[in-house]
């Protein structure tokens, strides 16, 4: 009965130290750098940060390594250690050998035979730093990385950790991959080993840091995700049913300072993503470099009933890939319209190289009906009555001269258009938009503008009436006003983020068609006899052309 009281209390010391090694002479570990606690390593993003006080060496240098708490969540403290150098092009080596700042909680190892060649606790104590020396050897390597183990308790702790890479000097140091394991993304097997989404299309984020790029595969019963781009402060992607912003399983990847935190979310609405309370990803590991955010996780296909906002990755969905910038943690608006996947994708189907746009289509088509009516069909029905009035005098069609006919057609297109365009933007947006400008106010008048005219055109009084006077200038104004406030909604809306435009050109082709259609007005001022079929001509072929441009700038994009 002693016996077995003596093991139950030896059993429970172990069960929150160390790899039950609480006098940290852990050589046993010196190879993978695991513990042998019969416990998976945690999947969490690990709450501490190793540093190094130089970036680069020289042979016989001295660099100091700091190990300490970086988190505010969870526990402030860790109890075991092991540091180590290794070479960066193989990592299968240790590299050089550390002296003692601290004895009394940290102790040199031999590890490989080598003396000094790692560093770990010396007791189970609670400590939120260490700090060691690190003494280059003659014959380094031409880039140092540095790992580390580090335990909280028995079934909570981080293995092989990567840390900061050090150089020698002259030396280009490889994009530094930090904490979570080895990560480097490649376009390679897009379409026969895994899924992809990429913007633009067919980039690699191997050798482009421009490219944003998210892959996918499925492993056994989870999905293997990868996410990469340039932002300033996080990477996303979400599952979505459709293609409207809400109600949104949500991933990101978060930059902090120097480390990269992996979240999944929820997206109610167009609102502030709302972070799982839940650890449901896998195998985490992330990279900063070149002002490049990279992760990769992996998540089970099924979660249990309690997960109730995460989608499960068997069915298929329209993908989402986003980025902006983010301040402690907190992200903010997406930096540019989010790329969105042409058609809906099975995650656990086959693989796939996928396409996709920045521009919603209901946003191109509110571009193209407002382009159309605003720089065409009006232009060409105010041609009509100013410059054909007269020239058309008794031509009739369906009881009413040619050139009303023609007017009225054109008009009543043009309000057509701009109403069947005002709503396109209110479906895709779910309501009004705050983030728009003074463009969608603009618009608002505008199509007031546009529904004024043909009303004060059913009141109008007959051609010879004393008061006909009155109706013209109304008329006239209320038109030339709606032409003008109409372009200056145009050139604000060609900047919005749903419709992407390539800058600064398509502004310089809509500044065209404003001078074209100034010009041609003139012209025909000028010469309102004999050239007027020639010169109307040449202006409706020049404005096709201009309008074709644009059509189709909104269309690829």
């Amino acid at each position: 009965m002693a016996c077995l009281f003596l093991f139950c209390l030896f059993f429970y010391t172990c069960a929150d130290t160390v790899i039950c090694y609480s006098h940290g002479k852990v050589e046993v570990a010196c190879g993978d750098m695991t513990p042998q606690h019969g416990h998976d390593p945690s999947t969490k993003n690990p709450p501490f940060n190793i540093i190094a006080d130089k970036s680069q060496l020289s042979p016989g240098d001295e660099i100091k390594v700091t190990l300490s708490m970086a988190s505010s969540e969870g526990k402030h403290y860790f109890k075991g250690f092991l540091i180590e150098a290794r070479n960066a092009g193989n990592l299968s080596e240790k590299v050089g050998s550390f002296k003692l700042i601290s004895p009394g909680i940290s102790q040199l190892l031999t590890c490989d035979s080598k003396e000094g060649s790692a560093v770990s606790h010396t007791d189970k104590s609670q400590k939120t730093e260490v700090q060691v020396i690190w003494v280059a050897p003659s014959n380094s390597p031409s880039s140092v990385q540095f790992l580390v183990t580090v335990a909280q308790g028995y079934k909570e702790y981080w293995v092989k950790s990567p840390g900061p890479v050090v150089s020698q000097n002259g030396v280009a140091p490889p994009p530094q991959t930090t904490f979570g394991g080895s990560i480097g993304f490649t376009s390679e097997g897009c379409g026969s080993k895994k899924s992809c989404l990429r913007d633009p299309d067919g980039c690699d984020p191997q050798n482009d840091i421009a490219c944003h790029f998210l892959s996918f595969r499925a492993l056994g019963s989870s999905v293997m995700f990868e996410l990469s781009g340039p932002a300033e402060g996080y990477v996303s992607f979400a599952l979505s049913q459709d293609k409207w912003m809400g109600k949104d399983d949500v991933y990101l990847c978060i930059r902090d300072a120097d480390r990269v935190e992996i979240k999944a979310a929820y997206v109610s609405g167009r609102t502030h993503p709302e972070y799982s309370s839940q650890n449901i990803l896998k195998d985490t590991a992330w990279r900063l470099s070149d002002g490049v955010i990279q992760c990769s996780f992996r998540r089970d296909i099924i979660l249990p009933p309690e997960n109730l906002y995460r989608f499960s990755l068997d069915q298929m969905y329209y993908l989402f890939m986003a980025h902006g910038r983010a301040e402690v943690g907190r992200t903010h608006r997406h930096d540019r319209q989010p790329l969105i996947s042409t058609y809906q994708t099975a995650i656990t189907g086959p693989p796939e190289d996928l396409t996709g746009s920045r521009s919603p289509l209901l946003m191109k088509y509110h571009g193209a009906f407002m382009l159309i009516a605003w720089t065409s069909t009006v232009s060409a029905g105010v041609i009509m009555a100013r410059y054909f009035k007269p020239d058309w005098p008794e031509r009739n069609i369906l009881g009413q001269r040619v050139w009303f006919q023609l007017h009225r057609m054109l008009m009543v297109l043009t309000v057509l258009l701009t109403l069947v365009g005002f709503v396109l933007p209110f479906m895709y947006r779910g309501g009004w938009s705050k983030r728009a400008g003074i463009h969608p106010y603009l618009g608002c008048v505008v199509v007031a503008l546009a529904v004024i005219q043909p009303v004060i055109a059913l009141f109008r009084p007959a051609p010879d009436a004393s008061r006909r006077y009155i109706f013209n200038w109304m008329h006239f104004g209320t038109g030339t006003a709606a032409q003008v406030v109409a372009v200056v909604t145009i050139f604000l809306g060609i900047h919005q983020q749903a419709l992407f435009l390539p800058a600064p050109w398509s502004t310089g082709v809509l500044a065209a068609i404003v001078v074209w259609f100034v010009l041609a007005d003139l012209v025909l001022e000028v010469h309102r006899r004999g050239f007027l079929p020639i010169v109307l001509a040449i202006y409706l072929c020049g404005n096709l052309g201009f309008l074709t441009v644009l059509l189709w700038t909104i269309s690829a994009v």
